[in-house]
């Protein structure tokens, strides 16, 4: 009994000694989570989502953003490294060879789509599927996880890297995304790139989790989903203001992912997953971060399915709310919109969901 109670002891001590001092990927930063309110008003419980529609992707999967061409048809970012081109009636063809993981894609006023890619940094893709390589680092650092990019009127091109510390190389980008918001080390970035005279140059800095970024129509702002503090920013670039940064939409139920311009002046964001109570309560104890991230993985916290995405105006006025409170399709990153539909895009999955407007209380 006694060398039992002895070997219970060792492998007591041993655990013990594991969860305080086996070496993580993470070093936890102390922050204040704001207290979530959940599911309230201007974000109540909606079911508008449920009258999406999945267009199936065949073998690919994980259409993360998506953009409407000026020829009509739809462009979707794949993590099999395709970029398809998807007509009104579902065709799918297989536009371009991206490689490594293709996250945010616009297109440019030439016809041209820019994408960041999370693996390879900034590309140009012409309108006949060719790809250009335009942007690898900056300031002497290799960009490690490019997400989401926007094109001002002028050429100029801006783009986050959700983290310069937790990249895609040995990580899936949700794995990526789950450590620097353990760690909440402020690892973002928002980058300012100059095609002409191919320079770049970081424009907003230690954010954490740096996601989606679109323009304003005038050029005079860039709206910022900063998913690790619930919150979207504004930078603005022009104007009195200009350098600026400041928050318009703070405390969000769920962690904010990409931001796409929409029509009449509207901006989508995704709403990926909804907030995990534990990270909000160990906000202020890092080293308890640290011992979570010590568990094994399928015990420490993930993220909840949800379907959720909003409208907002520049200022951040929420103008609409939308959900499926069955989450049929999960993990929804943003919107592509049509005069007809909504596109939906999301980071698992082999289906791009589609939306008739005509089933919206708009």
């Amino acid at each position: 009994m006694r060398k039992l109670l002895k070997s219970f002891g060792a492998v007591l001590l041993a655990g013990l000694l594991y969860l305080a001092f086996w070496p993580v990927p993470v070093d936890p930063v102390s922050w204040e989570a704001p207290l979530s309110k959940g599911l309230v008003d201007p974000f109540g419980p909606d079911s508008q989502l449920q009258y999406a529609k999945g267009i199936r992707l065949g073998g690919y999967s994980g259409p993360e953003d998506a953009t409407i061409g000026s020829d009509g048809k739809i462009y979707v970012t794949t993590e099999q490294g395709v970029l398809l081109q998807l007509d009104k009636r579902g065709a799918i063809v297989e536009f371009a060879e991206l490689g490594g993981r293709p996250l945010g894609i616009v297109q440019d006023k030439d016809g041209s789509f820019l994408v960041a890619n999370a693996a390879l940094g900034l590309q140009r893709v012409t309108a006949d599927g060719r790809v250009q390589l335009l942007l690898q680092g900056v300031d002497g650092q290799r960009l490690v996880s490019a997400n989401n990019v926007t094109v001002a009127s002028d050429g100029r091109i801006y783009f986050s890297e959700s983290s310069s510390k937790f990249g895609v190389e040995t990580l899936s980008s949700y794995e990526a995304s789950r450590l620097d918001l353990m760690e909440h080390g402020g690892h973002g970035r928002v980058i300012e790139y100059d095609p002409i005279s191919d320079t770049a140059r970081v424009i907003v800095d230690g954010l954490n989790y740096a996601n989606g970024v679109a323009i304003a129509d005038d050029d005079s702002f860039l709206l910022i989903a900063e998913t690790g503090h619930y919150r979207i920013l504004r930078h603005w670039l022009s104007g009195p203001e200009a350098g600026a940064t400041e928050v318009i939409l703070d405390n969000l139920p769920g962690f904010p992912d990409n931001i796409s311009p929409g029509l009449q002046d509207r901006f989508w964001v995704g709403l990926a997953a909804p907030r995990v109570d534990i990270l909000d309560r160990l906000s202020d104890k890092p080293w308890l971060r640290k011992v979570v991230q010590r568990l094994p993985s399928f015990v420490r916290p993930d993220a909840v399915p949800s379907s959720h995405v909003i409208a907002i105006t520049g200022d951040g006025q929420v103008l609409m709310n939308l959900q499926d409170p069955d989450a049929r399709f999960p993990t929804l990153t943003g919107v592509a919109e049509t005069r007809d539909a909504l596109y939906l895009t999301t980071l698992f999955g082999n289906q791009l969901p589609r939306l008739n407007k005509s089933d919206l209380l708009l």
